[in-house]
């Protein structure tokens, strides 16, 4: 079964962001020699800096698949529809448009949409390629990133972390996000397949769970993953409070910086990244889905 809606990320909204500004060639000059256009289609393509590629590298390995696939540098991900995330092509580097056919192929025989996740300093080509094809746009999203010294940073001692995801956090999440038996069964081993350094942060009050989240650390980054708070109880300092603990225990072992990825829709999500110091958009990202089964 497919659950293609559901993300375990906190949406907000965010302003367009600010794209670095490629030369605008109106009027193609007549005779140019290789160099010379190899040098324009470079000036035309929005630039990737190290940093960017790194924090990607981080939040891949935060929301591991269940199944993956490299092909002519995407990786193709598989989880049984939970989250597009986990169910889309992904650039892994610098490189063209996808093999549209092979992709397909792939998604379909596992009974999933064909998505592809696009970056917002990707060669435009690869957008217009899939639009070209009939992909719809969807998902509008944004990747924050904040120097860990800019990030507030503070122990709480009502917030309890763990190196690993207890039965009792699994089923406090379970019910917050309002998963059914089956994406819960999912969620799990997604969790299951994390490597890399990870805190699972609970919070309670009066005997009840009402944050939530988990945070990895990988390369000197911290990378917030399933953030979230218990709709009876927003606006009550929750949210802020387990975000914060969480950088407290990404600081305490050596991370230098922190990123998240959120859904460009949510402004209460904003606010609270904002306020802990997550205030610079580094690049945002959006899908790619087939709008139609192609034969085979």
């Amino acid at each position: 079964m497919a659950y293609r809606n559901w993300e375990p990320m906190v949406r907000i909204h965010l302003p367009p962001a600010e794209n670095p500004v490629s030369q605008d060639f109106t009027r193609p000059e007549i005779g140019l020699v290789a160099s010379e256009l190899s040098e324009r289609s470079t000036m035309e393509r929005p630039i990737a800096s190290a940093l960017e590629w790194r924090v990607e590298e981080a939040c891949l390995n935060a929301w591991p698949a269940l199944r993956e696939v490299m092909l002519e540098g995407w990786l193709l991900r598989f989880s049984e529809g939970l989250t597009r995330r986990a169910n889309s092509a992904n650039p892994v580097a610098a490189i063209g448009s996808p093999a549209l056919t092979e992709c397909q192929r792939l998604y379909r025989r596992l009974g999933l949409p064909t998505i592809f996740r696009v970056l917002s300093f990707a060669d435009p080509a690869i957008d217009q390629q899939l639009a070209n094809a009939g992909y719809t746009s969807e998902g509008e999203s944004c990747v924050l990133h904040g120097e860990m010294d800019e990030l507030e940073a503070v122990p709480d001692a009502d917030v309890r972390l763990a190196s690993i995801a207890t039965p009792e956090w699994f089923a406090a999440m379970s019910a917050l996000q309002h998963h059914t038996p089956d994406q819960a069964l999912i969620y799990r081993r997604i969790i299951g397949q994390l490597a890399i350094p990870t805190a699972f942060a609970l919070l309670s009050a009066n005997g009840q769970p009402v944050a939530l989240a988990y945070g990895v650390l990988h390369r000197g980054l911290l990378c917030y993953e399933s953030v979230i708070t218990d709709r009876g109880r927003l606006r009550q300092g929750y949210g802020h409070r387990i975000v914060a603990a969480v950088a407290a225990w990404a600081k305490e072992n050596g991370a230098h910086g922190a990123c998240l990825q959120v859904e460009a829709n949510n402004l209460p999500a904003r606010a609270l990244y904002d306020a802990i110091g997550l205030k610079r958009e580094l690049y945002r990202y959006h899908y790619r889905r087939q709008s139609r089964r192609e034969p085979e």
